[in-house]
């Protein structure tokens, strides 16, 4: 009686035992559609990488596309029976069981034995606990395995979840993050060097440790060969060549988007979550990468540009002795943009002649002797200073090299489709990840004016109008006086729609606002996307109020396309793992696209995007901005030798200098200013900033493209006036012109007020409500 219920009482306690142990035991049957999170991956418009979006980062290869030499590897090094048995390798798992007796009685870590299908038992149903009841769960789920799934498909999940090091899960990320290739254009040595992996990657790294990785790269060629899936002659080349990885894992060849990497980011898990990081969609954006790499380049060059001329601020660090110095320098890194750019010490200054060395290098020389004027001029050289330098492009020596205090940001879209082409968000990225292109909020100053010339075109007035500029005094809020200035603190008098905004004339702006009326002005700014809201007050016509480049540029695309409001957009298109599209960025229908071509007349699709003003008006601010370039503020630009328009801005205190310019093809803003928003500097105008940085990117981005002029409405009438064509709306086109705002109504023929301009008249008194910055002196817009 006494055995039985000894018995019993064991029995029960295994059952209770076993009852708790596999209380939670995972349904193999979940794996059968299970897919392991996969990074998403951005391509630019041409399908280069740009970036991959992943909380583990895993590129999943089907097995059909796995190559037979780099699944033997595996198979070699961690489970050559893995096709005969049944998910558990009796020999191998007793072996490993009775060491584990040992093991957990010295309390050392528990030995593996584990076939492949136990791997993926243990990495993707179980924990990494490692004791004997999380092996027995192991083993019994990786025979329930076996029932579920076929071989392929567990070496399939197997090859794609695995962890190999170097930000690496899965054989696909490690191929390209080792090597920088797709697994199938591994060599066999390759493919031995991954499969040495999965018993300990940082054992094997193939820089720190990378004699033991080799010795375990041919150990798994050995055991390949003695397996005969490779001659043994292949075996010993493959041995004898060298292991070499990349330096560090990359996530794109491609560098020079990680502000528009970022956006889409920021955008994509906005729109669609966490799923962005696991669910391996392909995302196909709007960057062209030779535009981004002109705009990177092209605003890199022109914060530099403003930043020498500002001067020498002294070197960014010093030490006493050059003993150590290297240590010191390698503290602050260059820009990673700057891949030419140096650390360097000061080792000898004198006369017109500093001596350098290199960090790193070794290498000595001298900079070239207009930098020595140039620092000498500012903070000056001194022996023991920590500078940057670059190599001359001739004569040898080295160019001193500053990093600009400044920053800015040039963002480029098509106007017809709203597809961003290009976005530079700052100097540059590995320095601040701030993007200014949409995230920073600043007046745009004159820039701002086209809105409220459009918001006159479509109220009755039209280019060859005549409003006076002359001095004008508001009240503005608390009784006080506002007076908006010209940016050279003169008035010509009677002046048309088109030269008041070829000139960017302050007070003559106030005055046409002041008969437009601010709520039409705002209506219209709100409508074209400029701003949210707008305070209904005339100091918003000079540019008062705050948007940012990404914004006011998408708006001048209107001026460009007919008159309609884009929806710029970095995303193009999103599909998922299986091939279907979850997001298309163009909503527009195409009922006959999918018929073939059968003759009849080919599918009209309807263009997009609001129409926020006339398409005669949007012609005509078009017109009138190509007369900024050829005789107003932004001459300069007239260098591309194309049809051109844009407008120069500048804000009060010389606080932020823009350009926002465009061709039939591209529409480009450029916005320069100090993250604090401290003041430019004198004379740091919209010209002088903004304006260079928008030639240099146009002239490399236009490259190939046709000189074609801008498209007028086909409804539109056209007069000479003053030797300049006008577009008119039918029935407007003028023989004699308006009054000037101010005079006594009634036409005028036209060359009573031009261009001689000695018609003036007191300034009219402005409503209370007319409220303003109370600084008398306001000069926002300048140009």
């Amino acid at each position: 009686m006494t055995v039985l219920s000894a018995i019993a009482l064991a029995g029960f306690a295994i059952a209770i035992y076993a009852a708790w142990l596999f209380h939670d035991m995972p349904d193999a049957g979940d794996l059968a559609d299970y897919r392991p999170p996969t990074a998403t991956r951005a391509y630019a418009w041409d399908g280069v990488l740009i970036g991959e979006f992943s909380r583990e980062r895993r590129i999943y290869v089907p097995y059909d596309n796995m190559p037979p030499h780099l699944v033997q590897a595996f198979l070699a090094a961690e489970d050559r029976n893995f096709f005969s048995h049944g998910g558990v390798d009796a020999m191998g798992l007793t072996r490993a069981m009775a060491k584990n007796v040992l093991n957990a009685a010295n309390g050392r870590r528990l030995e593996g034995g584990s076939t492949i299908t136990q791997q993926v038992a243990k990495n993707v149903l179980l924990t990494s606990e490692a004791t004997v009841g999380r092996k027995l769960k192991e083993a019994i789920l990786a025979g329930r395995l076996e029932q579920t799934l076929n071989k392929e498909q567990i070496l399939e999940l197997y090859l794609n979840e695995i962890w190999l090091g170097y930000r690496s899960y899965g054989v696909g990320a490690a191929a390209y993050n080792y090597f920088g290739k797709s697994i199938t254009d591994l060599s066999l040595a390759e493919a031995a060097y991954l499969a040495s992996l999965p018993k300990g990657p940082d054992n094997y790294h193939p820089i720190r440790r990378k004699a033991q990785a080799v010795v375990r790269r041919n150990w798994v060629l050995d055991q390949m060969a003695d397996l005969g899936w490779v001659s043994r002659e292949d075996a010993e080349a493959a041995k004898r060549e060298d292991l070499k990885v990349q330096k560090a894992p990359t996530r794109a060849k491609y560098r020079d988007a990680d502000f528009f990497v970022e956006e889409v980011r920021r955008r994509g898990l906005a729109t669609m979550g966490q799923r962005l990081n696991e669910g391996g969609y392909y995302m196909r954006t709007t960057l062209d990468p030779k535009l981004q790499t002109a705009a990177r380049v092209a605003l890199m060059n022109g914060l530099e540009q403003y930043d020498r001329r500002h001067g020498w601020r002294g070197a960014w660090g010093h030490v006493d002795t050059a003993d150590g110095w290297e240590a010191v320098a390698k503290q602050k890194s260059p820009p990673s943009e700057r891949r030419g750019w140096r650390a360097a010490l000061i080792t000898d200054v004198s006369g017109g002649n500093v001596r350098v060395r290199v960090a790193g290098e070794g290498t000595t020389g001298s900079i070239v002797g207009q930098d020595v004027a140039w620092a000498r001029a500012g903070k000056g050289l001194r022996s023991g200073d920590l500078i940057f330098v670059e190599p001359a492009e001739s004569g040898g020596g080295f160019r001193l090299r500053q990093v600009p205090a400044v920053n800015g940001a040039l963002v480029a879209m098509e106007p017809y489709s709203g597809r961003v082409l290009a976005m530079v968000g700052g100097y540059s990225f590995s320095l601040s990840s701030f993007n200014r292109a949409t995230q920073a909020m600043r007046q745009p100053g004159s820039a701002f004016k086209p809105i409220v010339y459009a918001a006159a075109l479509e109220n009755g007035y039209t280019p060859s109008s005549v409003v006076m500029d002359s001095a004008i005094t508001l009240r503005g809020a608390g009784g006080q006086a506002w007076t908006p200035e010209n940016y050279n603190r003169r008035y010509y008098g009677a002046l048309t729609l088109r030269r008041g905004l070829e000139l960017s004339r302050n007070a003559m702006t106030v005055r046409l606002a002041q008969g437009v009326g601010m709520k039409k002005i705002s209506d219209l700014a709100v409508k074209m996307g400029v701003v949210n809201r707008m305070d209904r007050v005339l100091a918003m016509a000079l540019g008062a109020g705050e948007t940012t480049p990404f914004k006011l540029t998408a708006a001048y695309a209107a001026f460009v396309n007919g008159g309609r409001r884009i929806d710029p957009h970095l995303i193009e298109l999103v599909q998922d793992r299986n091939g279907e599209t979850i997001f298309r960025a163009d909503k527009r229908d195409c009922p006959r696209c999918e018929a073939g071509f059968n003759g009849d007349e080919s599918p009209r699709i309807p263009p997009g995007g609001e129409q926020v003003m006339d398409p005669i008006t949007a012609y005509q601010i078009t017109s009138m901005l190509q007369g900024v370039v050829q005789r107003g503020t932004a001459t300069s630009a007239s260098v591309l030798g194309r049809p051109v328009g844009g407008k120069t801005g500048t804000t009060n205190e010389y606080r932020s200098a823009w350009f926002v310019g465009f061709t039939p093809q591209i529409v480009a803003g450029v916005f320069v200013g100090f993250d604090d928003n401290r003041s430019l500097g004198d004379g740091e105008t919209g010209t002088t900033a903004a304006v260079p940085i928008f030639i240099e990117f146009m002239q490399e981005a236009t490259k190939g493209l046709p000189k074609d002029e801008f498209k007028a409405p086909k409804n539109a009438k056209f007069a000479t006036v003053r030797g300049i064509r006008e577009a008119f709306r039918p029935g407007t086109e003028p023989k004699v012109v308006t009054a000037p705002v101010g005079l006594p109504s009634g036409p005028m023929p036209y060359s009573q007020v031009w261009p001689d301009g000695k018609l003036t008249t007191p300034a009219p008194s402005a409503p209370a409500a007319a409220a303003a910055p109370k600084k008398k002196d306001d000069m926002s817009g300048l140009y």
